[in-house]
């Protein structure tokens, strides 16, 4: 046990050296979900293939798909499932086998409702949490050793539910809030795929902060 333990320390502290990687970005599918605070993972995805230039496309795996090339970096393939939130397994799973990728390759950006709005943290490896997307998706590719952009949206407020809360636009105070923390995910999710999730946490997270929260 105590050898698993020191191997996968080791493999966290040395920057993964791959080609490419695959980023999933969860969420509902169709415009009627876009906006939700449930999608802020697709959100993320949108940012990332802009600074780049590329649009979406349709994917045979059920997903919509952009390839981006990181100049001096890696590759990365930006993936939004068309499934249910609920479903994300099944596409995340099929693009993994398309494009060839193991799970250490593998990264997830989802909504966090345990981590307050405008912040963002880095995670590898890990439970679900509760989140019926991840939850999917560890038990498609049989695996939880993939890393996670998990962001911040908050809990509701009082007794409110959480379930509709997610599924709830931002408040326009929220949205400009909102711009700033994509495009500084966005930077930690380059350096991620530069320089290893160790690094990126080094970075991103204020002092003291973990990733395994």
């Amino acid at each position: 046990m105590w050898l698993r333990l020191l191997l996968r320390q080791l493999r966290l502290r040395t920057p993964k050296l791959t080609n490419t990687f695959l980023v999933v970005g969860l969420g509902n599918p169709g415009p009627n979900y876009a906006l939700n605070r449930h999608n802020v993972g697709q959100m993320l995805l949108d940012v990332v293939a802009a600074r780049f230039g590329e649009t979406f496309k349709a994917h045979k795996s059920n997903a919509l798909v952009a390839e981006i090339k990181i100049i001096g970096g890696p590759k990365l393939i930006l993936a939004k499932p068309l499934s249910f939130m609920n479903l994300s397994g099944g596409p995340t799973s099929s693009l993994m086998n398309f494009y060839k990728i193991d799970p250490e390759s593998l990264i997830v950006a989802h909504d966090e409702l345990d981590i307050p709005p405008a912040t963002f943290r880095l995670k590898q490896g890990g439970g679900h949490g509760g989140h019926n997307g991840t939850r999917d998706i560890i038990s498609a590719i049989d695996s939880n050793d993939f890393a996670r952009i998990r962001l911040g949206i908050g809990r509701p407020p009082g007794s409110a539910d959480a379930a509709d809360y997610v599924l709830k636009n931002f408040s326009n105070s929220e949205k400009t809030e909102l711009a700033v923390t994509l495009e500084i995910a966005a930077d930690a999710l380059e350096e991620m795929a530069r320089n290893g999730i160790v690094a990126a946490q080094a970075k991103f997270h204020a002092p003291g902060e973990s990733g395994t929260a």
